[in-house]
């Protein structure tokens, strides 16, 4: 500071003064305004103090002084010096011209103000005033899904928001949005853009405020292994942010998107009461699976695990001490699944003869929470017809599964805890890399019981599967390619080819046995695969963002669908109704089929009519839950959706 000059200093100070933004400049122009306004005065007082015959006309000095502020504030003012002498025009001009640089000045700065403003709100970085709102950090393909979720959850709400924070350009997310998401009813969508494990981020979420956070990941499953852990790294620590945002005494629940089971160890144990993970390939596999042993069960699965449908509620009634059987006819809407003993322990479809204490609460299936109602009296009394005394019995399957991704792994796993020892399991493959030959020797080192082959030959092709025959397989599931970066549209677009060339062979071939399961990425295409001939699809995006919503909501329902995608303990299966009836077909009410179901240690959930299962609007023949006087006409190829402990 020595060495520099006043000039110098002056300038930098004047520089830093003008950068702190729109007020400086603004003071800096009411300055202007205002020495101008007194030099423009004073030269006119001198002149009227000179020659003051030549201003009589405008008045006394005062009269001046308005003259030369309206010539400021507007130029146009200058007509009023018409009549003056030539010596009062010449602070007259120069009024009108400082007023012209000024005002133009002011418009550019408030244009430019409003301008930044509108750039700054572009941004998203305005803090969220709201309170019991969800809040999603992260942005995938999942989004949209689900949004639309919470948005049907938040019909009974009158002012639901949905926060959502994530490293994108916030114009950008408000147009996805708004291109894809349609109506959001009573919910308002408000996008933050930042780094989602920020605290400064997070507090501008209002996380102290909300009652619920999704945390999802940043990449596919389909992506390199060092993606996959960059991703859960940021995942883990966005819950260590939560946390540490969140007020003290806050429940928040904290659902999060981890690839990995030992980062899905390490996220639980930082708040084991809070956090819950989800894994997205293993809960998808394990649902191909079950639904390759149930053919409909996709449906099932799509309306208990949506909002738009029936969902599972654990609900506490006034009821006596009654047994399992019992209680659930005591219900105009809703079938009990299961009970939640006082000390959280969960018993998924017990005997009928399990009690059901008053402190209890039980597992229910039901349209709505609003809907559920215990009723002292039985609502329907369902009657015992004769059983088949059947049990289905299973062979030695075969199994084709195109293309590799990494649910495939899970997939094959959970096969061998269901099929017999000596069954078949092709992979069909175009070049497989070392890490599928080395993923499928060690799956033959688990299951040595099952033949697992891979076969190289390009899925495209019709003539691959002319080789192949795929009348010989019970069942073709078909994985989405597990390409990196691939877009949604892309992967059905190669999925939806291959069901027609399969469903053009199976047709050729004749009645046959064999059943189409595929995995579709974009719900857009729901209406294009159904129409394919596929038995069952798997729409991963919408299964995966309902789960991740549905437990957002309600964080205990995460380990009823742990226990319902295990092979131990029971599961929903659709059975074919000759398992339940002795003569078919016959006229039943959901009452008959309720009793029918428990004769064999079974809840029935609904029914599946076979001469409806093309039908979209009819939900594929299934429905869930119909009152329990309701009657349906079941013939021998109907189903009943039922919890049991096995498929036989």
């Amino acid at each position: 500071m020595a060495n520099s000059s006043f000039s110098q200093r002056l300038r930098y100070r004047f520089d830093n003064f003008m950068s702190r933004g729109g007020s400086s400049i603004f003071l800096s122009l009411v300055v202007v305004f205002v020495v101008s306004f007194i030099a423009l005065i004073l030269m006119r007082g001198l002149i009227y103090l000179i020659y003051p015959e030549g201003g009589e006309r405008i008045g006394g000095f005062f009269n001046h002084v308005y003259v030369i502020f309206l010539e400021l504030t507007d130029p146009g003012n200058m007509n009023q010096e018409i009549g003056s002498d030539p010596v009062y025009k010449i602070p007259g001009v120069l009024a009108g011209l400082v007023g012209i640089v000024i005002l133009s000045m002011l418009i550019a700065f408030i244009t430019t103000a409003l301008d930044q403003k509108l750039t700054q709100l572009k941004k998203g970085h305005s803090k969220v005033i709201e309170e019991d709102h969800t809040i999603i950090l992260g942005w995938s393909n999942r989004v949209v899904e689900i949004v639309r979720e919470l948005v049907i959850a938040n019909e009974s709400e009158d002012d639901g928001c949905v926060v959502i924070l994530a490293e994108k350009d916030k114009e950008e997310m408000d147009d996805h949005l708004s291109m894809n998401l349609g109506d959001t009813k009573t919910t308002r969508v408000v996008t933050r853009s930042g780094a989602v494990s920020s605290l400064v981020n997070l507090d501008v979420v209002s996380v102290a405020t909300c009652k619920s956070a999704i945390v999802l990941g940043e990449c596919s499953e389909a992506d390199p292994p060092e993606a996959l852990s960059a991703s859960d790294s940021r995942v883990i620590k966005t819950v260590l942010g939560l946390i540490a945002a969140k007020a003290p005494g806050q429940e928040l629940n904290i659902v999060a998107e981890l690839y990995y089971r030992r980062n899905r160890i390490i996220a639980e144990r930082i708040a084991p009461n809070e956090v819950t993970t989800i894994d997205a390939s293993d809960v998808l596999a394990k649902v191909m699976v079950q639904t390759s042993r149930s053919v409909g069960l996709s449906v099932v699965y799509s309306e208990i695990m949506s909002f738009d449908g029936c969902e599972m509620y654990f609900y506490g009634g006034p009821w006596p001490e009654i047994g399992f059987g019992a209680l659930q006819f005591h219900f105009p809407d809703g079938i009990p699944l299961g009970i939640r003993r006082a000390d959280g322990d969960l018993l998924i479809n017990p005997s009928i003869d399990t009690s059901v204490m008053p402190g209890d609460e039980v597992l229910i299936l039901a349209e709505d929470d609003s809907t559920i109602e215990y009723r002292p009296q039985p609502v329907a009394t369902g009657r015992t017809l004769a059983d088949s005394n059947q049990r289905l019995e299973h062979g030695v399957e075969r199994q084709l599964i195109i293309g590799w991704n990494p649910k495939a792994e899970i997939l094959i796993e959970q096969y061998a805890d269901y099929v017999l020892a000596g069954s078949r399991i092709d992979i069909l493959v175009q070049d497989p890399g070392d890490h599928v030959r080395i993923a499928v020797d060690r799956l033959r080192d688990k299951a040595s019981e099952l033949i697992i082959e891979i076969v190289d030959a390009d899925p495209l092709h019709t003539e691959t599967y002319e080789k192949l025959d795929p009348t010989r397989y019970d069942n073709v599931l078909i994985l989405s390619q597990g390409v990196t970066n691939a877009d949604p549209e892309t992967i059905d677009s190669e999925t939806i080819i291959i069901l027609l060339v399969l469903r053009r062979l199976l047709d050729a071939a004749g009645p046959a046995k064999t059943s189409l399961i595929s995995e579709v990425m974009n719900s857009r295409n729901q209406a294009l695969v159904s129409r394919a001939g596929v038995n069952d699809f798997i729409i991963s995006n919408r299964l995966v963002s309902m789960l991740l919503a549905q437990v957002s909501e309600q964080q205990d329902i995460k380990k009823v669908y742990d226990d319902l995608f295990e092979e131990d303990g029971s599961e929903i299966y659709l059975k074919p109704a000759t398992l339940y009836f002795a003569d078919l077909p016959v006229d039943v009410s959901y009452a008959d089929m309720m009793v029918a179901a428990q004769a064999r240690a079974e809840v029935c959930m609904g029914v599946k009519i076979k001469a409806d299962e093309a039908e979209m609007d009819k939900n594929f023949g299934v429905k869930l839950i119909p009152e329990k006087t309701v009657k349906y006409h079941i013939s021998a190829e109907d189903s009943l959706v039922v919890l049991a402990e096995d498929d036989t």
